[in-house]
């Protein structure tokens, strides 16, 4: 019964999992934004390619 008890008040699982998902939502959010900046370098890219043309 004693270590029913002790697993239950161990909260490492729990604070590992929830560093997970946050470390998970930073990556997401660093792809979304690297997307994004990486299509408007390229269409920066190709007009002033284009211009000097």
């Amino acid at each position: 019964m004693k270590f029913v008890r002790k697993m239950l008040k161990d909260n490492k699982g729990a604070t590992a999992i929830e560093y997970g998902l946050i470390a998970a939502l930073i990556a997401v959010a660093a792809i979304g934004a690297m997307s994004s900046i990486g299509t408007k370098l390229n269409t920066t890219f190709n007009k002033v390619s284009n211009n000097l043309n």
